[in-house]
């Protein structure tokens, strides 16, 4: 269980090698600092910052970014170390934020080296502040904790330092500035090239420079190649945390790809973290269930170019992975990570090009003589060419990109299992339910506004660990508000339906179910597919007595379960009880829900994904507002997806808005009649 600090509280730590991620709305200098037992830093030789980014159990990211991810191994701390402080710092002299008030809130996560969140705390309520103590990890009597602190100083890097102690703090603050200014690090990384093993080279940061005229070669890091990980989707109208998993400040992150084969020491697209990543819900655990710890096999080489100078030519499958459905699933994360850094790359050149514009405009016309007559127009026009060709250049580098992305995308879906293609893909007409869980699952697409046909799978690991909410609201998103709200809702269920069914269809015979809580039978038309095809634990419950009755029946079996696993004592559990993974369907909560009902729900959403019992819920949360903030943790505990495209996912390296596409039949298609009808057969046959 991830645990959501607040400022001053605490949290113990299960293991000492860790990764602290780190993501911000605008790019932040990330360092650490070591403590004695009395928290005094005793010297510049104790601080691990961009100018120097290694200390023994320690490693931070040279550059300047909107995501990091910084080492930690405990163990190998020196052992008069009893503190380490993480530290944030907006960069200054790069035309950015000036303040942590005029940015989105930072969130920072303690994690496993498998991605595995341990605590999560969103640096909320900062002004004026430029550099911030964000959380430290102490030792306390033989064991290692993690505080949030989120103490910030208004006077920047010197005054923080100088508050823990270390002499010559305003010369170090310089210092590491002037290093961040050298690198022109005003962005995250670029996208790496492939290797000539085809896999991508992952960074934890790289250099990004939005001069393209000076732009540095990225330097590799000390650790071999991997796909990162992401956090879990989340709303863009909550924090990362509460994510996508992150904010109001910035959008929700995005679901986490496989665990990297070798334990990382630095960062990720996320890991597309979420989208991030940016947010509503809590942090899941997307470590494989059946993941071995040795390196996995190397991937397929890749196709050799056409023509010497050319890339590669795109390759399905050319990630690391045990099987090729991990490599396609690691290398669908690759192509999320790639395409959203290098949309950031873009974005900051632009940003950079208008910026340098009107530094130059009023360099320029500072004098009064320049701002009339021919030279002041000879100034702008000047400044305007010179700004042009920097976004031409920099559009000519992302249209490359963009073109290597998309022909490695009509590469890939075509080689998708089902449990990750679309259903338009030709893969569905011959499926065959499997006998083995698959790893993950696809419940829509992302896309970014530089090229909407470029769509990347949105893929949640298997089995769920968190619920799925489908906003059902008109407030969900601009498309949404201007829609009948009746088509919302039907659309709204209609998704819901395709979710289950591929559910259903990817899970083993007998392994799954799914239940239903339609109140008032609102639902009956979007549900006549499960209902036809017989796939359903029992009819569509109706009313208060039907609520009530497959609350209860859920309720039992979490206990019964829960129980059975602290004890010890699987085979105690009765015979009738189904221990296959369960799905519970609500429609148009709360409507049919009393008190009691409300209390029970929740508790499946807190209790039990952790013993095979998940959520999908149709809903609008305004017509829950009656309840208070009671319903807010359940809300926080759901991915939020919407029935009509709406930009509020977030991927947890840059932060960018994500469009998310609902998953859709093609017109006048019967596919999924014809999948549901494969489950039917497919349990029949297996006696179930």
């Amino acid at each position: 269980m991830t645990a959501e600090l607040v400022r001053g509280q605490n949290h113990t730590l299960p293991q000492t090698r860790l990764e602290i991620r780190v993501s911000a709305g605008s790019p932040v200098v990330a360092g650490a600092t070591l403590g004695d037992e009395n928290g005094t830093v005793r010297g510049v030789e104790w601080i691990a910052h961009p100018g120097a980014h290694r200390l023994p159990g320690l490693e931070v990211s040279r550059q300047a970014a909107a995501g990091h991810r910084l080492a930690v191994d405990l163990e190998a701390l020196p052992d008069e170390v009893h503190r380490v402080t993480v530290l944030l710092a907006l960069p200054t002299g790069v035309g950015g934020p000036t303040r942590f008030g005029a940015t989105a809130a930072p969130f920072v996560a303690v994690t496993g080296l498998d991605g595995t969140e341990i605590a999560t705390f969103t640096l909320t309520g900062l002004d004026a502040e430029s550099a911030v103590s964000a959380l430290e990890l102490y030792r306390r009597q033989g064991a290692w904790k993690v505080r949030a602190v989120g103490q910030g100083y208004a006077a920047g890097l010197a005054e923080m330092l100088a508050d823990q102690g270390l002499a010559g703090a305003a010369e170090l603050a310089a210092s590491i500035q002037e290093a961040v200014a050298r690198s022109l690090a005003r962005s995250v990384a670029p996208p790496p090239p492939r290797t000539p093993e085809g896999d991508r080279v992952r960074h934890a940061s790289g250099p990004s420079d939005p001069h393209p005229e000076t732009a540095p070669q990225p330097q590799p890091t000390a650790h071999p190649p991997t796909v990162h990980q992401p956090t879990a989707p989340q709303s863009a109208t909550h924090p990362p945390t509460a994510p996508q998993p992150q904010v109001p400040a910035h959008p929700s992150a995005v679901p986490q790809p496989a665990a990297p084969a070798h334990p990382p020491t630095g960062t990720g697209p996320g890991t597309p973290t979420a989208p991030a990543a940016p947010t509503a819900g809590g942090p899941i655990n997307y470590a494989h269930p059946r993941r071995q710890h040795a390196a996995p096999p190397p991937p397929p080489p890749a196709a050799p170019p056409a023509e010497p100078g050319q890339a590669p030519q795109p390759v399905a499958g050319d990630a690391t992975g045990w099987s090729m459905d991990e490599r396609l699933y690691n290398q669908i994360w690759g192509m999320f990570e790639d395409l959203a850094r290098a949309a950031a790359a873009y974005r900051s050149a632009v940003d950079f090009a208008e910026s340098r514009m009107g530094q130059e405009l009023d360099r320029s016309l500072s004098d009064p003589r320049n701002r009339i007559g021919g030279t002041g127009d000879r100034a702008r026009e000047e400044a305007r060419a010179k700004r042009d060709e920097l976004i031409a250049r920099a559009r000519e580098v992302l249209d490359r990109d963009l073109a290597q992305l998309a022909a490695e995308a009509a590469v890939v879906e075509p080689a998708l299992p089902a449990a990750y293609a679309g259903w338009d893909n030709p893969v569905w007409h011959a499926h065959r339910i499997p006998m083995e869980l698959p790893m993950a699952l696809r419940i829509g697409d992302l896309h970014l506004p530089e090229r909407t046909d470029l769509r990347i799978p949105l893929l949640v690991r298997l089995p769920l660990e968190r619920g799925i909410w489908v906003d059902s609201g008109r407030t969900a998103s601009e498309a949404a508000a201007h829609m009948d709200t009746d088509r919302l809702r039907r659309l709204a269920m209609e998704t819901a339906v395709l979710h289950a069914a591929r559910l259903l269809a990817v899970y083993p015979p007998g392994e799954f179910s799914v239940h239903v809580i339609d109140p008032a039978g609102s639902a009956a038309g979007s549900l006549a597919p499960l209902v036809d095809a017989g796939v359903l634990a029992g009819p569509p419950a109706a009313g208060p007595g039907g609520v009530a009755s497959v609350l209860a029946h859920l309720t039992r079996r979490v206990d019964l379960v829960q129980m059975a696993v602290r004890a010890g004592a699987a085979d105690a559990l009765p015979p009738d009880l189904d221990t296959g993974e369960q799905l519970l369907v609500v429609n148009d909560f709360p409507h049919g829900f009393d008190d009691r009902a409300v209390t029970q729900l929740r508790y499946l959403a807190d209790e039990g994904p952790s013993v095979g019992v998940h959520l999908l819920m149709v809903a609008d949360r305004e017509d829950a507002s009656a309840y208070g903030p009671v319903l807010d943790p359940l809300w926080r505990s759901l991915l939020r997806i919407t029935p009509v495209a709406d930009n509020h996912l977030a991927d947890p390296w840059v932060g960018h808005a994500w469009t998310y596409e609902p998953p859709a039949t093609p017109p006048g298609s019967r596919v999924l009649e014809q999948v549901l009808a494969a489950v039917t057969a497919a349990r029949r046959a297996a006696g179930h």
